[in-house]
């Protein structure tokens, strides 16, 4: 128990800032990515796409809850600390998201588009066009859209269907003019998600485009011959995609989730997204049947669920638009991994890790040795066996699943213990779950009630006389994909006392041994939450004895509350904290009496900010911890995680002296978290740029990072490094021709 509860005086509601609003905030920061005119063109687009994204999830998800609990009886399952009731969160909610939506289409229309154009990249209106390129289009919608299409009448005879999940339809309201049928006549087209949504208005030309549901809106008198199109508009549907699917037990549980997933699709609406001046009578029609809230004359405690857009529904198209536009010139420079910088024989992996532990700082440093480790030991006939958690891995040929699938037809005892829960990844789960059982590998879904939401692989093999177990954590999952674009940290070791702990915490997953005493890990949910605070009360405890002490955390979200007050009180004894917290925040930091000592910062750049990782004290009493848990209720208690120590002398103060510094001095790409709940970007003034991640960069390429301090921008880094690597080749092949030499003269 955390001694906030003893504290001198108890914390308020108005002392913490609502979860919901919190996340909003950081989604309006990816918002200003798109916005800010230093990032290459294309990028910014792309930070649209990632913005519209986030918000469907949001909805999907968190609305949804909201939704559930402000509409009927069923309790919330996290009391928030701010005490704010669920429908005046979704009130609250509403008015922020109108304000987002309205200012990300303003980005998109008023700024992104014209840049766009005046780089000769363009997006045409079907109107615009000449003749040459109207035949082109023409012969691409008779060819490829128009066999896919199914125009859908809807009146008494035809019910209106089920409109899928951010399905994106064409509304028409029809009038006939011969034929069969009712006079007037209201339609729906959907739009095919499985053609490109961004039509090149000539084959093969990759910076001239229309929108497809443009180039079908043009052809609607060929899809309902005989009518007259009055109106049309186009309207997208999110439904609750929140389906717990962790309540009841079942015999086959593959089989239990593949059916809630179905249920997904018929689940109930929590917003509707229309686009500007659709036909009150179709939107009316819309509202009635997926019975949404829809005030016509808002009010300051209206909640509406209706989101009247102007420009293109659904702008995660953008990924495709981004990926389609063939120009260097308007993006980021490749990243190009490194090596990381304390692994020096990529060709026996394992006699470096037994000879000392590895960190891998990701992306800057390459992954290909945490798909080797896993590679390596399924072909190394000493390797008897390999344990793998896997929460979330790549779509596709997974390298991880591949080499997992021959390590067992190699005659190896393998366990993957896949988490069919992992929110929007459970079908791809369960098609990996099913690829592995059919190579023998021992497939196993951990807890019924819990995620499994730590990163883990362990390799056995044997060595002579004795077994070493061999072990990789991280804060990130074995996903080669998100390696490259999420920043983690992982640690290979052969601790022994650590490999103890990592045998005993898969037998508890497989088999639920218990009675284990943790030595090096901690794990949730039954220690983490109590000892993060009890680490939290240590500094407390030290600074009020006049003790040196220091706090710092990089997490994602901040939500437990308990952690929070435990936090305050640590504030309160004159403990220094610095929280660099991507997302969520519930803590409210520069409270006189209360948090004067807390620091919150928030980096978003061109990778996401996943790393995870806790220092607590400083010189001969610092404790350095990395984690696969943020500090919410859900980790604490809901999951299955770890915390483990970095005890390698080298890999601590590598953290401590050059990547959490780093991360402190940017002030390119940080915002500070103010007592009113709002970000302010950090001021530049008359300091040196400091951009945390290109530096971040430069130090995978060179261990005094001080070469690129005054640094700011990627095509600097990527030529600073790239200048480095010459010059090491030309040192290599120096000492190549020198160790020739010698051996001629010899």
């Amino acid at each position: 128990m955390s001694t906030a509860t003893n504290g001198s005086r108890p914390f308020l509601p108005e002392h913490f800032i609502n979860r919901e609003l919190s996340w909003l905030e950081f989604n309006a920061r990816v918002l200003e990515e798109a916005e800010d005119a230093q990032n290459p063109l294309l990028e910014r687009a792309k930070f649209l796409a990632i913005f519209a994204s986030n918000l469907d999830e949001f909805f999907m998800v968190r609305v949804a809850g909201l939704r559930e609990q402000a509409f009927s009886d069923m309790p919330p399952q996290d009391q928030p600390a701010d005490s704010l009731k669920p429908l005046a969160q979704l009130q609250r909610v509403a008015k922020r998201v109108e304000q987002l939506v309205a200012q990300q289409y303003g980005c998109w229309n008023e700024a992104i588009v014209p840049a766009l154009a005046e780089a000769g990249v363009k997006i045409h209106a079907m109107k615009e066009l000449e003749a040459a390129a109207l035949k082109s289009l023409d012969k691409y919608f008779r060819q490829v859209v128009f066999p896919v299409l199914t125009p859908m009448a809807i009146d008494p005879a035809h019910p209106s269907p089920r409109f899928h999940n951010r399905g994106l339809y064409l509304a028409s309201m029809l009038e006939r003019v011969s034929g069969i049928g009712p006079q007037k006549l209201f339609s729906v087209v959907q739009v095919p998600q499985v053609l490109p949504r961004f039509v090149p208005v000539m084959p093969e030309d990759k910076q001239n485009f229309v929108l497809l549901e443009d180039l079908i809106a043009s052809r609607l008198p060929d899809l309902f011959g005989g009518y007259k199109i009055l109106d049309h508009g186009t309207f997208r549907i999110t439904r609750d995609m929140d389906v717990n699917l962790l309540e009841q037990e079942a015999d086959d549980l593959m089989r239990s989730i593949e059916l809630r997933l179905r249920a997904r699709q018929r689940a109930e609406a929590v917003r509707l997204e229309i686009s500007a001046g659709m036909n009150s009578a179709v939107l009316k029609m819309l509202v009635t049947e997926e019975e949404l809230h829809y005030d016509t004359k808002p009010t300051d405690t209206s909640y509406s669920e209706v989101y009247e857009v102007k420009g293109p529904l659904d702008m995660t198209c953008l990924h495709e638009l981004v990926q389609q536009v063939d120009r260097k010139d308007l993006r980021d420079p490749p990243l190009v991994p490194r090596p990381p910088v304390n692994l020096r024989n990529y060709d026996n992996l394992l006699a470096e890790i037994a000879d000392h532990d590895i960190l891998l700082h990701h992306p800057y440093e390459s992954f290909v040795p945490v798909l080797n480790f896993i590679d390596a030991a399924a072909r190394d006939p000493q390797v008897l066996a390999i344990k793998q958690t896997l929460y979330r891995t790549s779509g596709g040929d997974s390298p991880v699943i591949r080499a997992l699938a021959e390590a067992a037809e190699n005659g190896k005892h393998v366990t993957a213990l896949v988490e069919l829960k992992a929110r929007f990844d459970e079908a791809n789960n369960i098609t990996w779950a099913r690829h592995l059982e059919r190579a023998g590998v021992h497939v196993v879904f951990g807890f019924m009630g819990l995620k499994t939401h730590c990163k883990l692989a362990m390799v056995v093999r044997k060595e002579g006389k004795k077994v070493r177990r061999y072990v990789h954590m991280s804060t990130g999952n074995y996903n080669p994909n998100t390696a490259c674009i999420y920043t983690d940290l992982g640690l290979f070791t052969a601790d022994k006392v650590m490999a103890d702990d990592v045998s005993a915490l898969f037998n508890l997953l497989t088999g639920y041994s218990q009675n284990h005493q943790w030595q090096k890990l901690v794990i949730a949910p039954s220690d983490l939450k109590r000892r993060t605070i009890e680490l939290i009360d240590e500094q407390t405890r030290r600074a009020r004895e006049g003790k040196r002490t220091r706090i710092i955390a990089k997490l994602n979200s901040l939500v437990d509350r308990q952690t929070i007050e435990a936090l305050y009180e640590a504030s309160r004894a004159g403990v220094p904290i610095d929280l660099l917290i991507r997302g969520i925040c519930c803590l409210r930091p520069g409270l006189p009496g209360i948090s004067e000592n807390i620091r919150v910062f928030s980096i978003v750049d061109r990778f996401l900010e996943h790393s995870r990782i806790l220092v607590f004290g400083e010189g001969a009493k610092e404790q350095v911890f990395l984690s696969s848990a943020d500090w919410m209720p859900r980790n604490f208690e809901r999951r299955v995680e770890v915390m483990f120590p970095v005890e390698a002398e080298d890999i601590r103060r590598r953290i401590v002296e050059e990547i959490i510094p780093t991360y402190l001095a940017d002030n390119q790409r940080t915002r500070i978290l103010q007592p009113d709940a709002k970000y302010i970007r950090a001021t530049l003034g008359d300091q040196v740029p400091h951009r945390a991640q290109v530096e971040l960069l430069a130090q995978a390429s060179s261990r005094t990072g001080a070469v690129v301090a005054k640094e700011h921008d990627w095509a600097a880094a990527e030529l600073l490094v790239s200048q480095m690597e010459t010059v090491g080749d030309q040192r290599r092949s120096s000492l190549k021709q020198k160790k020739r030499k010698s051996s001629t003269a010899k």
